[in-house]
């Protein structure tokens, strides 16, 4: 039996150590297999850090990229706003070009000519001979359909020279005028010194306010169109109050918010309503030729305007539309150009709301 036991003891005893043994076999694998996954981990924690990197870089990139482009947007809108308001002073020109020429169409009809439009109709000598007329000829003999021996009127022969005859610098709707005004020079031409006029006083004889450039300077600092600020509360108060203040004082209100903004739109009425825009002014409740309507917003109603209303609200969205500029980084010039600037559109808003404006027609 002591045999037996020391047997079984020696036995226990072996089968421990290769239990021990495998136990730290199993321990150098599990630690060779964590330091592998520590590696893995640093690895992708690397990873992790560049992606997070290059990510930081990508959006510093858009960010920049999308100021850059929001930039270029607000400059092509100022030039587009430029081409526009030159576009518009061109089609105000070809309307007043249109409406002389409609004048002179229902004044002289050749069943019905005007005889003091037409000189040649009350003269008596020269009736063979030819007159040349903005590039076009006329039989002077047969103009006006003098009675012949029958006693019955001619039709009067008209012929026109080719076109490259004509003058090139006269606009078609002008040699249309001199054709059927012969004798007459009708001007409707644009004018270089309408915008002179518009400009004012010369830059020789100004100087500066110190209050007033002060409260600019402060302002500019920090621009933003808040009338809490003094520079834009002296504003407020001296021009763009009485501006915009009409007999129609709910209106007025409406038309001030609109403006602020920027959300009214100002547009001619169309030609075949411009001969019955003969109406009284939403705001000044003057019966007057209202050649423009304004709409505040998108869905809102059509109310017509008379030339000085118009006047008064172009002047205060001029002023407007600058100080956006400036607030919005589109203006380039240095404090004291600008501080001119805003006091020659100050200076439009008080003339304009003194009731003086350009008409149409210069």
């Amino acid at each position: 039996s002591r045999l037996r036991s020391s047997s079984l003891e020696i036995k226990e005893k072996e089968i421990r150590e290769k239990g021990s043994e495998i136990l730290r076999e199993q321990l150098d694998a599990a630690k060779k297999e964590l330091k592998l996954k520590d590696k893995e981990c640093e690895r992708l924690s690397q990873v992790r850090n560049q992606l997070e990197q290059e990510l930081e870089e990508l959006t510093a990139s858009l960010f920049e990229e999308a100021h850059k482009m929001v930039r270029e947007a607000n400059v092509k809108q100022a030039a587009a706003e430029k081409q526009l308001k030159e576009a518009q002073g061109k089609i105000d020109v070809l309307q007043a070009e249109v409406t002389a020429l409609k004048t002179l169409v229902l004044t002289s009809t050749p069943s019905s000519p005007n005889r003091q439009l037409h000189p040649q109709l009350q003269s008596s000598g020269t009736r063979g001979a030819y007159k040349h007329v903005g590039g076009h000829v006329r039989n002077k003999s047969a103009s006006g359909g003098f009675p012949t021996s029958s006693g019955k009127p001619e039709p009067s022969p008209v012929s026109v020279q080719p076109k490259e005859d004509r003058e090139p610098t006269a606009p078609a709707l002008l040699s249309l005028i001199l054709c059927l005004v012969p004798g007459h020079s009708v001007s409707v031409n644009y004018d270089p010194s309408w915008q002179q006029h518009r400009e004012g006083l010369g830059t020789d004889s100004r100087q500066i306010d110190s209050v007033l450039f002060a409260e600019f300077l402060m302002w500019k600092e920090h621009p933003s169109l808040d009338r809490s600020s003094a520079f834009l509360s002296r504003i407020y108060s001296e021009e763009i109050g009485p501006c915009l203040s009409f007999t129609r004082s709910e209106l007025s209100q409406l038309v001030q918010s609109a403006v602020e903004s920027n959300s009214l739109t100002i547009e001619p009425v169309a030609m075949s309503l411009l001969f019955s825009a003969c109406r009284k002014c939403a705001l000044s409740g003057m019966s007057r030729l209202c050649r423009h309507r304004i709409k505040l917003g998108d869905k809102g109603s059509y109310y017509y305007i008379s030339p000085s209303s118009r006047a008064r609200i172009t002047a205060v969205c001029n002023f407007f539309t600058y100080i956006r500029y400036i607030q919005q980084g589109l203006v380039r010039h240095d404090a004291e150009q600008m501080f001119w600037e805003v006091m020659r559109l100050r200076r439009e808003m008080t003339v304009a709301k003194l009731g003086f404006y350009l008409t149409d027609q210069g």
